[in-house]
């Protein structure tokens, strides 16, 4: 087995390890939390949705999450994708979520804090400001709603060599910053909320 073939399938195993360990049931309003299990988009309110476990699997795997790594996680939502990125980046690592409703914002946060990893957070996000300018670069930045375009305000908060998982358009992309360009690669029609 390849080096690259070897680091793929520990990838792999390490995301699975992840979505067993954090549990999409914490972080699922009452109402819905029976349907913890099915693999589909569910509602969280406000407009929302969980996204559906096989989606959020394909997006942590093409974005090569290492212990230690810095990540940025636009649109978190319910926190479920902080928490799985929290458990993947370990204590060494810091993960800050941003998402724009208030009430997702307290009710992710209150989630996070039971599972004890003070190295993850979800913070208020402002309209009109992608991502924490202030506290890049990241590693990582996992974006989990649809823009109409590559956000290149996003890519200047990546590291040398960091990578970006966003859906535009309707295209999931797999965005890697390069010395002198940037890679985009292109992994298949996906559906989310607008990024806004």
């Amino acid at each position: 087995m390849s080096s690259h073939s070897w680091m793929r399938r520990r990838q792999k195993d390490d995301v699975e390890k992840s979505m067993t360990a954090i549990r999409r049931a914490d972080f699922l309003p009452e109402e819905v939390r029976h349907l913890a299990d099915l693999d589909e988009a569910l509602p969280i309110g406000f407009s929302q949705t969980n996204s559906q476990p096989r989606t959020v699997k394909s997006m942590l795997q093409l974005l090569e999450v290492r212990p230690g790594h810095k990540i940025l996680d636009v649109g978190a939502g319910s926190g479920w994708s902080t928490g799985l990125l929290g458990h993947l980046v370990g204590e060494q690592g810091r993960v800050i979520g941003v998402e724009l409703v208030p009430e997702l914002v307290n009710r992710a946060n209150a989630a996070l804090d039971t599972y004890g990893m003070p190295w993850i957070e979800v913070r208020q996000a402002s309209r009109g400001e992608l991502g924490l300018r202030g506290d890049s670069p990241f590693h990582r930045i996992l974006v989990s709603a649809e823009a109409d375009h590559l956000p290149e305000s996003l890519i200047e908060q990546l590291h040398m060599s960091g990578i970006m998982v966003i859906p535009v358009r309707g295209e999931m992309l797999r965005v890697e910053k390069r010395p002198n360009d940037v890679a985009v690669t292109r992994h298949g029609p996906f559906s989310f909320v607008p990024l806004r």
